[in-house]
């Protein structure tokens, strides 16, 4: 319903009533009012399961409808996967070498070393046949490349066994972390997906709507259900520009409908700022009176099960509350 018509008509009714006298001056009109909750799922899937139907009354947390989740559940496992594989690595280069391995090089190291004592030795012999002139010169020269070579493989061994031991370097280790949180965050996002595949009333509340049936596709964001929390009902009704300067947020009023039995407690909750409905006539002190504006009063969440969105009300002003002392 448009509220600039509504509350055009809610003013032409409230001076009708108040020109025939049987109306109380504290007392407006009003209608019930609701904000609804739409429950959806921010991915989109066939609807498999639907748990709540229009008419139930469900309680917070409760399952409402499952969507086809085979192509999350897949992308979890793998996510899962990769998050092992990437744990693994970095275990790895965090502890170098197998065993196997440095027993290997250590082997080579005890190779190379014995080669260096021979070529030293036959280096020494070679020095005292050349000194007799047994030998020429130029057998000195090849064992003395002999003897440095062997003492250049002992380093290169060396040099090899402190690196498997130490295990990679540190920028290594650090990427293969990077990778392993890297991995965990899919692995989150992925279950995140799975879980949103499910989904539970945010809030209690009566299903009034139900929009999709088992085996419809549903697109993401698309409300399936459409929950009314009892909190989430309020009276609504239109105050004249003249008396908005006597009400305030939190003032108690009372709310009268056919059918509701007793008067049904309540407090204001919100006060426009801006008028329903203007006058096309420049304002005077005569038309200002055609000023309305909206306020709403919320029950407490029992009373207000007893009111249904469109309802006529009576709303009837009680005394605002004491202001406290300066």
């Amino acid at each position: 319903m448009n509220p600039r018509r509504h509350g055009t008509a809610l003013l032409l009714a409230a001076t009708l009533l108040s020109g025939c006298g049987g109306k109380p001056a504290d007392s407006f009109p009003g209608y019930a009012e609701a904000d609804y909750v739409r429950l959806a799922a921010p991915i989109s899937g066939t609807l498999t399961k639907l748990h709540l139907a229009r008419g139930d009354q469900a309680p917070a947390a409760a399952e409402a409808f499952v969507l086809e989740q085979d192509s999350e559940r897949a992308a979890r496992q793998e996510a899962t996967f990769r998050v092992a594989q990437a744990q693994d690595q970095l275990s790895n280069l965090r502890q170098g070498k197998r065993p196997d391995e440095l027993a290997a090089l250590r082997a080579q190291q005890a190779q190379a070393q014995a080669a260096l004592d021979l070529s030293s030795a036959e280096l020494a012999r070679s020095s005292k046949l050349v000194a007799q002139q047994f030998l020429s010169p130029a057998s000195l020269d090849q064992a003395r490349a002999a003897v440095a070579r062997d003492r250049g493989r002992i380093n290169e061994l060396n040099a090899q066994l402190r690196q498997a031991v130490q295990g990679a370097r540190n920028p290594e280790i650090s990427a293969a972390e990077q990778e392993v949180r890297a991995a965990q965050a899919q692995l989150e996002q992925a279950g995140w997906r799975v879980a949103q595949k499910t989904q539970r009333t945010p809030v209690a509340g009566d299903v009034v709507d139900v929009l999709y049936r088992e085996g419809e596709w549903v697109p993401a964001g698309a409300a399936v259900l459409t929950l009314l929390p009892p909190a989430n009902l309020k009276a609504r009704f239109f105050l004249p520009e003249a008396q908005l300067g006597a009400i305030a947020i939190g003032q108690p009023v009372t709310l009268q409908c056919d059918g509701c039995g007793a008067p049904i407690a309540a407090k204001i909750s919100f006060i426009a700022r801006e008028a329903e409905y203007t006058s096309p006539i420049i304002y005077s002190k005569e038309n200002r009176a055609k000023l309305v504006f909206m306020v709403e009063a919320r029950p407490g969440p029992q009373d207000a099960r007893r009111l249904h969105p469109g309802q006529p009300l009576e709303v009837r002003l009680n005394a605002a509350p004491a202001a406290p002392p300066s």
